[in-house]
């Protein structure tokens, strides 16, 4: 047995001081949909709602054994390491600075403060995870404190391993494929090297958001490399740049087995597990689930587990997932109408509507013209066939308009 193997079942026995094991559910809707037997280890359902607590409460306990003189503990996190980290200062009395980017979710700067009670500060700081990452480790320099990476740490990734130990006892074999989000590379560099060197690795598929697929970049490089740009909507997978540590355990991950997940799908996904399973997940955590329509030939027939990797959603946040998913389905559009300054003319325009098309916002832009005037119209329809014959419609009636649901330069400032 391996040293590594050793010290993640040794991290995974530690951590029942905390939690028992996170459940490994076989979920009958998606294992009917694609034709597989799919687990779901939900890590959604820790103390923290994600498997961050195991890395955070892992190193900061080996820090202990190894230097009892530590007292204050400093980490970066868009949120579910932070909580992770608070829940432990907390368990092991010590005093803990935590920053978290200005754009963090509410949600999850309450719960962190919740988790951390008064041994822990928590400090707002920069727009992105590494802005935040390097304010943290410049504080660590001028107090003297200890800095716990959320990814990029050999005891972080050996506790992020123990996701892998709980998996193989509670379904008693090895699946036949493990799906693993990807941010930093933390849990998925400690599963991975953990199913290995236990000879429990059939096949392994990693899943990106499209906004910050930083393994994707790393294995087109050679190694890591920073991401010129960053869409921080799935908080807590969108790292600019993967661990150094991490990339040496996923260097070898074959890029075709490496997917990247839209964030306007990951909402889709989002809302089917609310809706139909009843099961909360943050962006991060769908990630699993949202690439097995991608994987559908290749699970069919077969045992599959996916890391549903986080549950900790602000809830103010539906609305925009809703959004996303209806632009991803094809079911919303946003409109500019030319609009003739004429009596009728919104009638006229309103009759080209079908039974199952909605207007779900009406806003004059620019009314300086003397015959027209620029109209944001944003519809909604049940099915996104629908689409076609309503522009037909609006065409035939002489209205002009631009289809700029899919322009992110106008959308931005529009909608």
């Amino acid at each position: 047995m391996s040293g590594f193997v050793e010290a993640a079942q040794a991290a995974e026995a530690a951590l029942r001081e905390l939690f028992p094991p996170t459940p490994l559910l076989r979920n009958d809707h998606l294992s009917e949909r694609f034709g597989a037997d799919i687990w779901l280890k939900r890590e959604d359902l820790s103390p923290v709602r994600s498997y961050k607590i195991r890395g955070a409460f892992s190193a900061m306990r080996k820090r202990l054994e190894a230097h009892p003189e530590s007292r204050h503990f400093v980490c970066a996190s868009a949120g579910n390491h932070a909580q992770g980290v608070a829940f432990a200062c907390r368990h092991f009395g010590m005093r803990g600075t935590i920053f978290m980017p200005v754009t963090t979710p509410q949600q999850k700067i309450m719960k962190t403060r919740s988790f951390g009670g008064e041994m822990v500060e928590i400090r707002l700081v920069g727009d992105i995870f590494d802005q935040s990452l390097a304010a943290a480790q410049g504080f660590c320099a001028e107090e003297g404190a200890h800095f716990l990476s959320p990814f990029d740490d050999a005891d972080v990734i050996e506790g992020q391993a123990s996701v892998a130990v709980e998996m193989l006892a509670q379904l008693g074999r090895a699946p036949d494929m493990v799906i693993l989000p990807v941010g930093g590379g933390g849990l998925s560099a400690g599963v991975t090297r953990y199913l290995r060197e236990t000879g429990a690795a059939r096949a392994l598929r990693y899943v990106e958001p499209a906004g910050g697929a930083s393994l994707q970049a790393a294995l087109a490089a050679g190694a890591p490399v920073t991401l010129s740009g960053l869409d921080s909507f799935v908080d807590g997978a969108s790292v600019a740049r993967i661990g150094g540590l991490t990339f040496a355990e996923l260097r070898d991950v074959d890029p075709a087995h490496l997917l990247i997940a839209p964030e306007n799908r990951i909402c889709v996904t989002m809302l089917e597990m609310l809706n139909v399973e009843g099961i909360v997940l943050e962006p991060a955590g769908a990630l699993s689930v949202d690439v097995l329509p991608n994987l559908a030939d290749q699970v069919a027939g077969r045992t599959v587990v996916c890391v549903t990797s986080g549950g900790n959603f602000d809830f103010e946040r539906l609305p925009e997932v809703k959004e996303r998913a209806m632009r991803h389905q094809g079911t919303k559009k946003y409109l500019m109408l030319r609009l003739p300054q004429r009596p009728g003319a919104l009638r006229d325009f309103l009759e080209t509507l079908g039974p199952e098309d909605d207007i779900a916002r009406f806003e004059y832009l620019k009314k300086t013209a003397r015959n027209f005037g620029t109209v944001l119209i944003g519809i909604e329809t049940a099915r996104p066939e629908n689409f076609e014959t309503l522009f037909a419609r609006i065409a035939a009636t002489g209205f002009t308009f631009t289809d700029i649901t899919d322009d992110d330069v106008i959308a931005g400032f529009v909608i």
